[in-house]
């Protein structure tokens, strides 16, 4: 349950923080973080609850990643369903508490996307959905590149939080305009449970490709990055 309870809190931090970020401080009057600011909070929650639980439960906070681990062989299948679970309800308790917090400033309309992923006329910059789907298969992929190769037990040891953070601050830098950027199932859900409508109708996609990527990243680092092909 220690592990369980340590991805809720992981995936918490990391909505409350990225999708905070996003919805409170991106376009705030004058010192607006911009898309600069958001992308590195998002890199922030995962850095930093990769160093507070890594050692609990693995510093998961996303079921592609889950999944992408199980197929590389990193991570046991029975418990994958529990962690899942466990990351979708840490989203849904973050997005309730900024909802709380949003809602409190007149004006506030969950109308203006509550940082849901999206594409077509919901993408920010107006991207087409097979963009959208390419964009968070690689995203994806690429992001599992980078975990499993930053822990693997040849890679320097302590500096994979570092590595991983900034692997997604950078896939947020490249891909917010795309879909304001997903890369991860539980953040997705988390906040389209709120603003429900298009949102919802459009979640498949940041749970498809975001899981199809995260295969293909584990694949292509097993592939490559064994000892027997080293």
């Amino acid at each position: 349950m220690k592990k369980y309870l340590a991805e809720f809190i992981g995936t918490f931090w990391l909505v409350l923080g990225g999708c905070g970020s996003a919805v409170l401080a991106a376009a705030f009057p004058e010192v607006g973080i911009g898309l600069l600011g958001v992308s590195f909070a998002f890199g922030l929650t995962v850095l930093t609850m990769a160093y507070a639980i890594g050692h609990i439960s693995g510093c998961h906070l996303n079921p592609a990643v889950s999944i992408g681990l199980c197929v590389a062989g990193r991570f046991s299948s029975k418990e994958l369903f529990q962690y899942i679970v466990a990351q979708v309800l840490g989203g849904i308790a973050a997005a309730g508490v900024l909802y709380l917090i949003a809602s409190g400033k007149d004006g506030f309309s969950l109308s203006g996307g509550f940082a849901s992923n999206g594409f077509g006329e919901h993408s920010p910059g107006g991207y087409g959905m097979v963009a959208a789907l390419v964009a968070e298969v690689v995203m994806t992929m690429m992001f599992l590149f980078v975990i499993l190769g930053s822990t693997d037990k040849r890679a320097p040891q302590g500096f994979a939080p570092i590595a991983i953070g900034l692997c997604l601050t950078l896939i947020h830098l490249i891909s917010i305009p795309v879909t304001n950027t997903s890369v991860n199932p539980a953040r997705s859900t988390a906040v389209a449970v709120f603003v429900g409508d298009w949102a919802v109708s459009q979640l498949w996609l940041f749970w498809v490709a975001p899981i199809v990527g995260a295969v293909l990243g584990a694949l292509v680092y097993t592939f490559i990055g064994s000892e027997e092909s080293a």
